[in-house]
């Protein structure tokens, strides 16, 4: 499972111009289910997500996570961090889970987190979005559940 994790001071997702998911302070979370991700990878993802400490104390030390600040996630489907230039400049998405099993993964990991005690915005899978996230920082992190834990 990999994720482009961003801390936002305000994030939104629209479809066809209506906004479908906003947060204000928190993390906009850009999520792709590999086609070899397992239950670990689920539990990983869940806890990175919720107890990353990207916030910074009363000391400027970036040691809090977005469940301390009492912040949100949006967490939007993105097969495309799945996309591998290896070979050229068309990206391949060989290692992105099918859309029929990524569906119901994106879906446990929102339920994941939020179990975790963090409000969880979505989009939608699958639509065209448009995503507007005004970056704090910016502080931009990649997790990779396959090469971090």
């Amino acid at each position: 499972m990999r994720a482009v994790i961003q801390r936002v001071f305000t994030a939104q997702v629209q479809i066809e111009a209506q906004v479908v998911g906003h947060i204000d302070r928190g993390l906009c979370v850009f999520l792709g289910a590999g086609k070899d991700d397992g239950p670990q990878d689920f539990t990983a993802m869940a806890d990175k997500i919720a107890g990353l400490r990207v916030f910074s104390d009363e000391r400027g030390k970036m040691s809090l996570s977005v469940t301390d600040i009492g912040g949100a996630v949006l967490l939007i489907s993105q097969f495309t961090v799945y996309g591998d230039v290896r070979r050229g400049r068309r990206p391949s998405f060989d290692g992105a889970m099918a859309p029929d099993l990524a569906q119901p993964a994106y879906q446990r990991l929102v339920t994941m987190v939020r179990d975790r005690g963090v409000t969880v915005q979505t989009g939608r899978f699958a639509a065209m979005m448009r995503v507007l996230v005004d970056n704090d920082g910016p502080v931009t992190i990649l997790v990779d559940t396959k090469k971090t834990f």
